[in-house]
């Protein structure tokens, strides 16, 4: 279980308003946040990751505190066992596939690399470089690099906003196949509700920094 319950002033177009949010994030589960641009969603991964820090609240990850405002606690990104995929992929430009995969292992392994590339059948293109690849198999190598971390909890910040609509509809379904068969707990942000709408277990609809509505799509989809 992954408790996030967290404020933080943010900037908005209209003016400074207060993200102020109270989220759980099961064991497994696929959680999308979804809602306009600019109400918050990426803050609250940001705020997970350790990458923005929280003006008041608390983080726990299965029972172990990441950040507590009032006990002081924030533990720094490094010690946070996340993995997150940017919207951009974040790639290293100056490093192999395989290289990029084992930058993101805590010991690395070769091997297991080689693994995840195979996944992702990728691995006839592991000595290539980030653009020398096409978006849909950046995609594929940020999101087994995050994976390579074995991380409590993986963060997706909008990562298929920049590919066409075909392809994102074959990457969804990757997406969504993936997270079943590691079983990590997902959080993911999107402003399409289509495609929260495909991959969330649960939405959780965010707007001007405040949760609206929570949509149970298990529940939704076996009526």
């Amino acid at each position: 279980m992954i408790i996030i319950k967290v404020k933080k002033r943010l900037h908005g177009a209209e003016g400074d308003f207060w993200l102020d949010v109270d989220i759980e994030l099961r064991d497994g589960e696929f959680l999308v946040l979804w809602g306009p641009s600019g109400s918050g969603k990426t803050t609250i991964l940001r705020c997970i990751a350790g990458l923005e820090r929280p003006q008041e609240g608390y983080i726990k990850v299965n029972g172990e505190v990441w950040f507590d405002s009032k006990r002081g606690i924030n533990l720094p990104p490094q010690k946070r066992h996340v993995g997150f995929v940017f919207q951009d992929y974040a790639l290293f430009p100056n490093m192999s596939l395989l290289e990029n995969v084992m930058y993101g292992m805590k010991r690395k392994d070769k091997e297991k690399a080689l693994e995840l590339l195979r996944k992702v059948r990728l691995e006839g293109l592991k000595d290539k470089r980030p653009n020398q690849i096409s978006g849909g198999q950046k995609q594929r190598v940020a999101l087994i690099r995050a994976l390579a971390r074995e991380p409590k909890v993986l963060l997706l910040d909008e990562p298929l906003s920049a590919l066409d609509e075909e392809l994102r509809a074959e990457l969804q379904e990757e997406l969504k196949s993936f997270q079943r068969s590691y079983n990590i707990p997902t959080l993911m942000v999107t402003h399409h509700k289509e495609e929260a709408l495909r991959l969330a277990d649960r939405i959780v609809r965010i707007k001007e920094g405040r949760v609206v509505e929570i949509i149970n799509q298990i529940l939704t989809n076996s009526t």
